[in-house]
């Protein structure tokens, strides 16, 4: 039987660390990668250049990341694993709106700011991700972020109701500190920029654990052929979601063949977070709010395929937006030009949203460090040694 594409990249990967493995543990903790880069292809649509939810033509992502103290927990003081991750659609995005939808898979936490997305059907400020304590603090960093650059907010022009999403970092991190200022999410905007996102142990993502391994931030891409339009989707997560046990790679249920199950991914006792995540979905195929919506619900099949079953206590959110039509502030005229995919043809997008998404999530937890946080606690990121041995077996 000839061997897939699939397993001779990753029996080569296995080949390459056998042979690396003396000096690898000579030279200190293992170098992550990316899913991709281990040889695990997921889907059938090719990457933008980036893989990432920046190869949609104008989004930008911006992070803070806050890393201090050690030892046990004081309340408001620390140990700090925390940050701030930002999403800025497109520039001028106050006035140069954004067609925008949203889907709550399970409603266990917030994503600010839905119900007027839902209602207009746009979006007009960036997205902000953080822990769950902070999004007070970091709703008011996005205002004065905003303020700044139209200082008639409020006053001659209209009010924000900025999209703020949390994930809940409270078992690595002094969440009840808040730590995050508005000064922090004023840096993460302020140096936003298109091309390469980091993953992992960083922004938003620094304190957060995902199928009992650390997780954080994961980003991947999609174009369709040209034939199918040769639209881009964007898709970038933070992770915070799942049990060991569910963990499922490339079809493969990396979680039971893994190890024994360690303590912070038990089951845990009534009242104990389950875990959350955020997925943002950006295209620059031509999608109204209903469609977009759409597109954010399928977002939900690419968490399932990862092996997610969105439990009781999961806050699984997901917003979507596109980058192809302006809807205009204040517009004099009474209609726009608008143009519009017909349903249709969505198919290729929803694949590649599935794709996107399931990617973005793997490279979360391949790109994330381990992380000692408050009262000691460690949260290990998967090794990707094993994770090569677990998948050449199971392809043989």
């Amino acid at each position: 039987m000839t061997p897939s594409r699939n397993t001779v990249a990753i029996l080569a990967w296995v080949a390459m660390f056998c042979g690396c493995l003396s000096a690898g543990a000579a030279d200190g903790p293992e170098p992550r990668q990316r899913v991709r880069d281990l040889g695990i292809v997921i889907g059938q649509y090719s990457t933008g250049a980036q893989n990432a939810i920046t190869d949609v033509a104008g989004v930008k992502v911006g992070q803070t990341t806050l890393v201090t103290g050690d030892g046990a927990l004081v309340p408001g003081h620390g140990p700090v694993r925390t940050g701030v991750t930002v999403v800025i659609p497109r520039d001028d995005v106050w006035h140069k709106k954004v067609p925008a939808g949203s889907f709550v898979l399970n409603g266990t936490g917030e994503m600010t700011g839905l119900a007027w997305v839902s209602e207009s059907g746009f979006l007009e400020y960036p997205i902000a991700l953080t822990n769950t304590l902070n999004v007070p603090r970091v709703a008011n960093g996005v205002m004065n972020w905003m303020i700044a650059r139209y200082p008639e907010v409020g006053i001659t022009d209209d009010t924000l109701t900025p999209v703020v999403a949390e994930c809940d970092d409270g078992r690595l991190n002094d969440i009840q500190g808040r730590h995050v200022s508005e000064a922090d999410v004023v840096k993460a905007l302020d140096s936003a920029s298109s091309g390469a996102v980091q993953e992992g142990t960083v922004g938003a993502g620094t304190g957060m654990v995902s199928y009992g391994f650390k997780g954080g931030i994961g980003t991947s891409s999609r174009r369709v052929s040209e034939i199918e339009g040769g639209y881009t989707v964007g898709v970038l997560v933070n992770a915070n979601h799942g049990r060991r046990p569910e963990l499922v790679v490339g079809g493969v249920p990396v979680g039971r063949l893994y190890e024994a199950v360690p303590p912070v991914a038990q089951t845990l006792s009534p009242g104990q977070s389950e875990g959350s995540i955020i997925v943002i979905i950006a295209t620059d195929a031509p999608l109204d709010g209903r469609q977009l919506t759409r597109l954010a619900k399928r977002a939900a099949l690419g968490l399932a395929r990862t092996g997610s079953t969105a439990r009781h206590g999961s806050g699984d959110f997901m917003l979507a937006f596109s980058t192809a039509n302006v809807i205009p502030h204040y517009p004099t005229d009474r209609t726009y030009t608008f143009t519009q995919l017909a349903d249709t043809h969505m198919n290729p997008l929803i694949t590649a949203t599935v794709e996107a998404t399931e990617e973005a999530i793997l490279n979360a937890l391949t790109m994330a460090t381990t992380v000692v946080g408050r009262d000691g606690h460690r949260v290990e990121a998967i090794s990707l040694a094993k994770l090569r041995t677990i998948l050449d077996r199971q392809t043989k």
